[in-house]
């Protein structure tokens, strides 16, 4: 740090020029994250200073986080539900394994989670010392094998785990069947809908993944990537409010006496984003994007198929997956762990960044 300040001038074009740095969306092919919505922007701005670890100070960022909470429990088909703003899924998902932790106490505790589960559910078992069980694939398939699941499952598995939305696949576990499981073994479930969970709802026949299938306990979703919000923010919802009074602890020198959050300090401000963004668009906002991002995924999928490339997979959701192959210069483009090419159809991804992709692989298919 210096010992007297920089003009603003100096900072700002400094600033643009980091910024200059990072690729151009229109070159993304690979996030789950997209430009935010306009009115999450100015949410955000309005709320900068509104910090939701003390919610009796900022009651105007706490009513937003609670209608914000109401509005995606009656989009996940449970109006009772509880929950809060989180950074992100990976936060969602360790608070959601940490209230099945506390459901049931035993000295080995090991919990069962899909080949596809995101990468931190091994950050998940490392904080808080448990086992994890991977289920394979099924046969042919790129979702779990419910009946290796229930192979899986003991006295000492504290929760399972279902994917709606796979980062990798863009794939959906049978959760009715999951559910049936942990039903039968009086198991925790947590479906982690991160990328889903704001597709689903919004399809022409979308399957059940959420409160509206008997047995799930838990769903974690993301407003900063398919809702549009600003970056971080993710959610969580519980179905039972004891799963929340679980992971209580006070907060003495604040206002407010107590917390169940993971952070204390949290950002008013992308609650506000989100709950901006929800509101403005409605469902048939959503619809309409949804319909989008689908569309593009399947132009993209048959302009690859016909240049000869092969798919892994007809796609499930907004995400397309293809046998490796060179990648022409300057486009973003990630693999998946079997190193297969995946392009995720966000609403940045428009039909004229599509043609121009496309464009650029005829381009180099004649070199």
């Amino acid at each position: 740090m210096e010992e007297k300040g920089t003009p603003r001038e100096v900072i700002s074009a400094q600033l643009i020029g980091y910024r200059a740095l990072d690729t151009p969306h229109t070159r993304i092919l690979s996030s789950m994250c997209t430009i935010p919505h306009q009115i999450a922007e100015e949410a955000k701005r309005l709320f900068a200073a509104s910090n939701l670890g003390d919610p009796a100070v900022f009651a105007g960022a706490a009513k937003i986080e609670q209608l914000l909470i109401e509005s995606l429990g009656d989009l996940l088909h449970c109006k009772t539900a509880s929950g809060w703003m989180t950074s992100g899924g990976t936060e969602s998902n360790l608070q959601a394994i940490r209230a099945a932790k506390k459901r049931k106490k035993t000295e080995k505790p090991n919990i069962v989670v899909p080949e596809s589960a995101h990468f931190s559910f091994y950050k998940i078992c490392d904080i808080l010392g448990l086992e994890m069980r991977t289920v394979p694939y099924a046969p042919g398939k790129y979702i779990a094998d419910t009946g290796r699941m229930a192979e899986l499952i003991d006295k000492n598995t504290i929760a399972v785990s279902a994917v709606a939305g796979s980062t990798e696949y863009g794939t959906i576990d049978d959760i009715r069947t999951i559910a049936k499981i942990t039903r039968e073994t009086d198991t925790y479930l947590h479906v982690d809908a991160a990328f889903g969970g704001f597709v689903i709802p919004f399809l022409k026949n979308p399957v059940p993944f959420d409160f509206a299938v008997e047995g799930v306990d838990s769903v974690s979703l993301d407003p900063h990537k398919m809702g549009l919000g600003t970056i971080p923010g993710g959610c969580l919802l519980f179905r039972e409010e004891e799963d929340v009074k679980a992971l209580r602890v006070s907060t003495p020198y604040l206002i407010s006496k107590e917390q169940t959050t993971l952070t204390g300090t949290r950002p008013g401000a992308d609650a506000a984003a989100a709950y901006a963004v929800i509101t403005y668009l409605g469902r048939e906002g959503f619809r309409d994007i949804v319909a989008g991002c689908m569309e593009n995924t399947r132009r993209l999928t048959a302009g690859l198929s016909a240049f000869g490339y092969e798919k892994v997979l007809d796609p499930v959701l907004n995400l397309t997956v293809f046998r490796d192959f060179a990648v022409p210069d300057g486009w973003m483009v990630s693999h998946t762990g079997r190193h297969e090419l995946r392009f995720v159809l966000m609403p940045h991804v428009t039909r004229d960044v599509v043609e121009a992709f496309l464009a650029d692989i005829a381009e180099q298919k004649q070199k």
